[in-house]
């Protein structure tokens, strides 16, 4: 009897992330690629958007597979018209945010100033002689790059200053934040409010998440994601099971209704948000001593490989193909894993390894 109510156990845990994968996959737009409506809506509750992993410098942000158009492109457009605009976000990295949302992100980002004497030199420069890039800076006062560059990302970082980067050139000028955005209160939110808000768009889209998760995905501290999170919960708009955080309304839809598996394999780049998501695990999951991890394989929903090799400007060295499945299985769907990695990839570096063996 104990036997048997394990089984049973057992597989009514698989239908349960079975529904929640499959309701993933529909609302990250993986099931149906998004129009333009949808994708701007979804594009905000997955933001910080960020680039492709080793991309081409000055590409714009987009949401691979996710886009029934070249969000590319479209992306690029929003970004010359400043409707998409660049920042150091989460624990300093450069992300693209809606300008629509900037007092939101910088109720959640936003450090404390603290300024040194260069940030301070910088910074009445600016005020003296208007918008200036590195170069200028560096002729008018002396200082090296080296010195220039952190000051500025702090600055940014601070919302204190703003990288007008609406193209792809490297000579960007730097502007005091309220110049380029005299609307915007960098103070309107706190970041408990600011948390109350992004918290739901994000579980939204990804159904089902601990505090792990959000903490990747965003960088913020896991204390102060738990605290918002169960303030949610017990305000009725989360339900929390076994650890995982759910939307009340998506609670309730995936024990009513069925929902047809995702059966398909996608090759991620590093900043996908299925990626981020993982990160806790995923890092050591798939390290490999000498080679880098290049994507990682999306299978039937989950997370279930990487390909590992080695970065460079042009089809990168894929030297193995690592897959968490059983023999079996890894070995059935061989062709199907790689097919998918040749589409993203191109042929014109083979893939010399599957699961350590030649191919």
């Amino acid at each position: 009897m104990a036997a048997a109510e394990k089984s049973r156990d057992e597989n009514n845990r698989e239908d349960w992330e079975e529904r929640v994968i499959a309701l993933r996959m529909e609302r990250q737009h993986l099931t149906k690629p998004a129009g333009l409506e949808e994708y701007n809506v979804l594009y905000r509750d997955l933001s910080p958007g960020l680039n492709v992993y080793w991309h081409g410098f000055g590409e714009p942000p987009c949401l691979v597979y996710r886009a029934g158009f070249d969000d590319l492109e479209y992306n690029r457009e929003r970004q010359r018209n400043r409707e998409l605009v660049k920042g150091r976000f989460q624990k300093g990295n450069i992300g693209f945010i809606q300008e629509e949302d900037m007092e939101l992100f910088a109720g959640l980002y936003r450090k404390p100033w603290k300024p040194d004497d260069t940030q301070e030199l910088i910074l009445a420069l600016i005020d003296r002689e208007g918008p200036l890039n590195i170069g200028l800076i560096k002729e008018m006062t002396g200082l090296l790059v080296k010195q220039i560059t952190p000051a500025l990302h702090k600055l940014q970082e601070s919302f204190v200053l703003f990288e007008d980067q609406f193209d792809g050139e490297w000579d960007r000028e730097w502007y005091r934040f309220e110049e380029m955005f005299p609307d915007v209160d960098v103070q309107h939110f706190t970041r408990e409010e600011a948390l109350k808000m992004v918290l739901p768009r994000f579980l939204f889209r990804y159904v089902g998440a601990s505090v792990k998760n959000f903490r990747d995905f965003y960088g913020i501290p896991e204390r102060e994601l738990k605290a918002a999170a169960e303030e949610l919960t017990a305000g009725g708009q989360f339900v929390q099971k076994d650890g995982i955080y759910y939307l009340a309304a998506d609670f309730d839809l995936l024990q009513k209704q069925e929902r047809t598996p995702f059966r398909k394999i996608l090759v991620l780049h590093r900043n996908d948000c299925l990626v981020r998501c993982e990160e806790h695990h995923l890092k050591q999951e798939y390290k490999s001593d000498g080679m880098d991890i290049l994507q990682y394989l999306l299978i039937d929903g989950k997370i279930r490989g990487a390909v590992l090799g080695h970065f460079k400007y042009g089809p990168y060295i894929m030297e193995d193909v690592c897959v968490r499945l059983p023999e079996n299985e890894a070995e059935a769907r061989k062709m199907e894993i790689m097919e998918a990695i040749y589409e993203i990839n191109g042929r014109e570096e083979p893939i010399r390894r599957y699961m350590g063996l030649p191919v």
